[in-house]
């Protein structure tokens, strides 16, 4: 079972089971875990995905007892991966924990995605439960857009978080930069037909928090396609600069695996092949809450303002969710 609404589109949408195609594809943020979702991509109206029967008992007890990093904890880490890419000379390097809330109520699966439908339309929203797993997101970051008839493809940079209200320092600017700048140096050596364009740097508001974003755009071949995406992924605002390395010291500094939190989701119809980044999201049971979040953090970063970022992107999904 999965429903999920495209950014800036109000139809909702589906799979039938009656093919075996798979138009959708959820990737682990390591690539060790790939779930698909088998059938055809269909349209639901909202009136007919409001008379739905989607029954939350459905939700599995959280099978293991994990322990979140409390904020003592996670700034303590924060100051040994500040002192790594000190050492190391990093642009930047991305750290995430779990946020866990226990609660005894049952959540209200399409109430809650409704929920984010109505208050986040410019992200990519989605619940699905695969038998085993339940997750929730709702999340504005393009990994690539390929259009099937102009072989345009497209992507971004987005980085910096800050409230909506504050103004951006010298370290939300300092962090989108290299990020604009992995992703142009990639994009450049596809551009053969000399079609790059890149858009000016601007806010994206998504809710109560906003980022940097830089628009790139061009033509490609579509069998370079699958080589761009594996380039971008994972882009240095879900990971860090070198991929390599901060792949490495994310693997043995976070306390938990990061699951498809900051992943990679597929889908494709008969016009377009979308890829988004999983970020704001969270892995639901029947008697818990894990939210996903993290943050890029420079040598300019201050723990104590890191850590309530990460508590401001919590919000995103749990402020959203709904208790029967």
């Amino acid at each position: 079972m999965i429903y999920f609404q495209f950014p800036f589109d109000e139809k909702i949408y589906s799979v039938t089971q009656n093919s075996e195609d798979h138009p959708i594809e959820f990737h682990s943020f390591d690539n060790s875990e790939i779930k698909k979702f088998e059938g055809t991509l269909t349209e639901i109206h909202a009136q007919e995905f409001e008379k739905l029967n989607i029954d939350s008992s459905i939700l599995l007890h959280e099978e293991q007892e994990y322990t979140a990093e409390n904020q003592e904890e996670y700034i303590q880490k924060l100051n040994e991966v500040i002192e790594i890419i000190k050492e190391n000379n990093l642009p930047k390097l991305v750290l995430s924990r779990r946020k866990i809330i226990r609660d005894f109520r049952i959540i209200d699966l399409k109430k809650s995605f409704s929920n984010l439908c109505k208050n986040y339309p410019n992200a990519f929203k989605y619940f699905f439960f695969d038998g085993k797993e339940c997750w929730i997101g709702a999340f504005s970051e393009v990994l690539g857009k390929f259009n099937k008839t102009t072989q345009e493809f497209e992507t971004m940079s987005l980085a910096g978080t800050i409230a909506v209200n504050e103004n951006w320092s010298h370290k939300e600017i300092e962090e989108q930069k290299p990020v604009s700048d992995y992703i142009r140096s990639i994009l450049e050596n596809y551009d053969t037909q000399n079609t790059l364009k890149e858009s000016e740097t601007y806010d994206h508001i998504s809710g109560n928090i906003k980022h940097l974003k830089t628009d790139f755009r061009l033509k490609i071949n579509p069998d370079q396609l699958d080589s761009i995406i594996s380039e971008l992924h994972p882009t240095p605002a879900v990971c860090g600069i070198p991929k390599d390395f901060c792949k490495n010291e994310i693997q043995k500094t976070e306390k938990f695996p990061r699951e498809l939190y900051a992943g990679c989701i597929k889908i494709e119809n008969h016009t377009h092949i979308s890829y988004f980044v999983n970020l704001r999201c969270a892995k639901l049971y029947k008697n818990a809450v894990h939210l996903f979040v993290g943050g890029g953090i420079t040598s300019e970063s201050s723990p104590e303002k890191e850590w309530i970022e990460t508590e401001l992107k919590s919000e995103a999904v749990l402020k959203n969710l709904s208790f029967d």
